[in-house]
C-alpha cells in the first residue's frame, strides 16, 4: 500500500514520544502514513522549518503557534494547534554552586523557593530556558512576578546543552523539559527544586502543530495524522506500556540516551539530587489522560495574555486551537469530548468530573501556585 509521507519535526525530549510511538508501533502506518521524523537542533530551527514550509507538521512548544500567529518573534505565520502532545513534564532546578548557598530546599514549594532566591541578594538570577516563547519561560515569568525584588535574566539554551550551560556557570538555574533535568542531576552539576506542575497544575507543554494553509488544504491527511497521534498518546499513558516506551525512546535514532535518564519522566519518579532516592511526582507528564490532548482554547488565551496581547490578540490566539477538527476527526474513533472548548484555568484543586460526550471525562487538578484563576471571557469581552 502506498503511504503518504509526512515530514514531521521534533526536538529530542521525552514529550516527543507520541510522534515516535506513532511511527515505531505502526499507528501511523495503520492510517496510511509514513512519518519522516526530522530531528531539529533547537526550537528556533524547528519554528523556521515549519513556518517556511519545509515541515508538514511538528512537535511544538505550546506558546509557539500563538506567538507566530500574533507575529511575535520574527517569523510570522498562521499556525494551527491540532491537538496537545503533552501536559506538564518540566522541572526547575539550580546549579550545585547556587544550591550550596541556599538553605535546604523543600521540593515543590514555589513560594518558599522564591523567598530563598530573593534572599540571596540583588544579583540577577540567570535562568536557562529552551526558548523565549515556551511554557518554561511563561511559567518562570508568572512565578517570579510575585517577587518584585528578584531580578531574573532568562538565557536561551537548547535543551540538550542545558547541562553544559549549568556546569560551565553560564546559568545559575534552569527550567527545562525531561530528560534534560535528570541529565543535569545525573552529571552532578545541579539539583531539581520543583516541577513545572507546582506552578501550574496542568499546563499545556507540547502540541502537534501545522501551518493553517496545510491543514485546510490537506484535511484527510490531517485527520489521519491526528488519529495516529491520538492512538499513540493513549498507548503511552497505559502503565503496562511504559517500559517499552522508555526502550523505544532511548534508541540511537531518537533520544540516544540511557534508559535511567529517560525513565524518570515516564514514571514520574524523579531523582532530585545525585545519589538521592527518587521522589514520586503525581501526574508529572501526561500524554492522553485527563484530556491532555485536547487543545483548550482557554489555554491559548492564557498564553496570549502572558505574551502581552490585547483583547483582539487573545481572541485571535484562541482560533489557533482547532477544537473543531479534534471533535470532527477524533470523536468518531472514541475520543471523549468536553462539552465546552474553554474553561476557567486554575479552578480545579482536585479531580473533577465535567460534562462530556461519553460522560467519562475527569479533569486533573490545574491550580496555579498563587491560588488565582484565569477566565478567558474577562479578557476577550468588549
Amino acid at each position: 500500500m502506498n503511504r503518504t509521507v509526512l515530514n514531521c519535526g521534533y526536538v529530542p525530549l521525552v514529550d516527543c514520544a507520541p510522534l515516535i510511538i506513532a511511527h515505531e508501533l505502526g499507528f501511523a502506518a495503520e492510517e496510511g502514513l509514513e512519518l519522516n521524523l526530522i530531528r531539529q537542533p533547537s526550537w528556533s530551527a524547528l519554528r523556521d522549518m515549519l513556518g517556511l514550509g519545509h515541515l508538514d507538521a511538528a512537535q511544538m512548544l505550546s506558546p509557539l503557534p500563538v506567538a507566530m500567529t500574533l507575529g511575535l518573534g520574527g517569523l510570522s505565520a498562521q499556525i494551527d494547534t491540532l491537538m496537545g502532545l503533552s501536559a506538564n513534564g518540566t522541572v526547575f532546578g539550580v546549579s550545585k554552586q547556587l544550591s550550596h548557598t541556599l538553605s535546604p530546599i523543600e521540593f515543590g514549594n514555589p513560594k518558599s523557593l522564591l523567598a530563598q532566591l530573593e534572599a540571596r541578594g540583588p544579583r540577577p538570577l540567570r535562568v536557562g530556558v529552551p526558548f523565549p516563547f515556551s511554557m518554561h519561560r511563561l511559567l518562570l515569568s508568572y512565578w517570579t512576578a510575585s517577587s518584585p525584588n528578584l531580578v531574573v535574566e532568562s538565557v536561551t539554551v537548547p535543551p540538550p546543552r542545558m547541562a553544559e550551560a549549568v556546569a560551565e556557570g553560564h546559568v545559575d538555574a534552569f527550567w527545562v523539559g525531561e530528560p534534560w533535568g535528570s541529565d543535569i542531576v545525573s552529571r552532578g552539576v545541579g539539583d531539581i527544586a520543583m516541577a513545572g506542575s507546582h506552578v501550574w497544575g496542568f499546563a499545556p507543554e507540547k502540541v502537534l502543530a501545522a501551518r493553517h494553509d496545510w491543514t485546510e488544504n490537506n484535511p484527510e491527511t490531517a485527520q489521519k495524522l491526528m488519529r495516529a497521534v491520538y492512538q499513540a498518546s493513549r498507548w503511552l499513558d497505559l502503565e503496562q506500556n511504559k517500559p517499552l516506551a522508555v526502550e523505544i525512546l532511548g534508541r540511537s535514532e531518537h533520544l540516544n540516551l540511557a534508559h535511567e535518564v529517560i525513565e524518570p519522566a515516564v514514571t514520574g519518579m524523579l531523582t532530585l539530587s545525585a545519589g538521592a532516592a527518587p521522589t514520586h511526582v503525581s501526574q508529572f507528564l501526561m500524554f492522553h489522560d485527563h484530556a491532555a490532548s485536547f487543545p483548550w482554547r482557554s489555554q491559548a488565551a492564557w498564553i496570549a495574555k502572558q505574551l502581552g496581547a490585547d483583547a483582539a490578540g487573545i481572541a485571535l490566539a484562541m482560533t489557533c486551537c482547532r477544537t473543531d477538527l479534534y471533535r470532527k476527526y477524533l470523536g468518531p474513533i472514541g475520543a471523549d469530548l468536553p462539552g465546552a472548548s474553554e474553561k476557567v484555568e486554575g479552578a480545579m484543586n482536585e479531580m473533577t468530573a465535567v460534562a462530556s460526550l461519553r460522560g467519562q471525562m475527569i479533569l486533573a487538578p490545574d491550580a496555579f501556585f498563587d491560588g488565582n484563576t484565569f477566565d478567558f471571557s474577562a479578557d476577550t469581552a468588549e
